[in-house]
């Protein structure tokens, strides 16, 4: 029942705060908008040599795969801000002092961010879909529907649990501003969005691919342009250049190993976020 109540206060505090949702998906907007303003038309080109029908398609599908991603950690990012204020204005406190269990208000922190890194993610989802049909492309098939919001979810625990990681660093609004910001501004580059990974330098490759939410992008890409045309069907080159797929060891890596990343990612920062709060001698963020 407490568990219950102190869920439904971190959503109703996250969803009445306009400017909060409006920041949390700001960097959304911005690659949104860099891509419809001035990365649209010259990605295009990069498919028209073998899909010249479904160019746009393609390119499109390639870019919202990456912004529904990205929406699963600045809205996870937004959600846990509700903790920071908590911890700067004292409430964690009033919390620490009743008879609600410490382990009680921290999962409610994190399943309430989950939720909301899951809902904002399906209706960026929504939107990216209208997009792709607006400029000439089609829904996505129920299978390839289902693959997406499974990908997403998996996405979203991923990041909370990594936002969680850095959370536990955190004290001041301030801080949490900046690190906000920070991660805004990265990660359209951490994730291969603002320029494909084959015009990076190895070594910025190689950060990319270490990055959990990466290996995201990479599935729902496979998922959402292979609506347009099979993965299989596209030049290897292509396929390498935009992301399509990452190399290790001169081969393709297999969907099951972004998909055994983005776990082992999840129970790593979830286990060290533990660890640094057990360090603090305190079970709350």
């Amino acid at each position: 029942m407490m568990f219950t109540l102190l869920l439904k206060r971190h959503l109703r505090l996250y969803f009445r705060d306009r400017a909060s949702v409006f920041f949390s998906l700001l960097g959304v907007i911005i690659i949104m908008l860099l891509y419809i303003l001035f990365l649209g038309n010259m990605l295009e080109g990069a498919a028209e040599e073998f899909a010249s029908d479904n160019a746009r398609f393609i390119m499109d599908s390639w870019i919202m795969a990456g912004v529904i991603a990205v929406a699963s950690i600045t809205t996870a990012m937004g959600a846990f801000g509700i903790a920071v204020n908590d911890k700067e204005k004292h409430i964690l406190k009033d919390f620490q002092v009743s008879p609600i269990k410490r382990t009680t208000l921290l999962t409610s922190y994190i399943v309430a961010t989950a939720i909301i890194g899951f809902v904002m993610s399906v209706l960026v989802l929504v939107f990216a879909e209208i997009y792709i049909v607006m400029y000439g492309g089609e829904w996505l098939s129920f299978s390839a529907l289902l693959k997406t919001i499974g990908l997403i979810a998996l996405a979203v625990i991923s990041s909370t649990s990594l936002v969680f990681f850095i959370i536990t660093m955190i004290k001041t609004q301030n801080a949490f501003g900046t690190a906000s910001s920070l991660m805004g501004t990265l990660i359209g580059f951490l994730t291969g969005i603002y320029i494909p990974i084959g015009q990076l330098p190895s070594s910025i490759q190689t950060v990319i691919k270490i990055f959990p939410l990466s290996h995201a992008v990479v599935l729902m890409r496979q998922v959402m342009m292979g609506e347009a045309l099979s993965v299989d069907a596209m030049p290897d080159q292509f396929v390498s250049f935009m992301g399509l797929r990452f190399t290790a060891g001169g081969s393709f890596m297999e969907p099951w190993i972004h998909i055994v990343v983005l776990v082992a990612a999840t129970i790593i920062f979830f286990v060290a976020s533990l660890f640094v709060l057990n360090r603090k001698d305190q079970a709350v963020i």
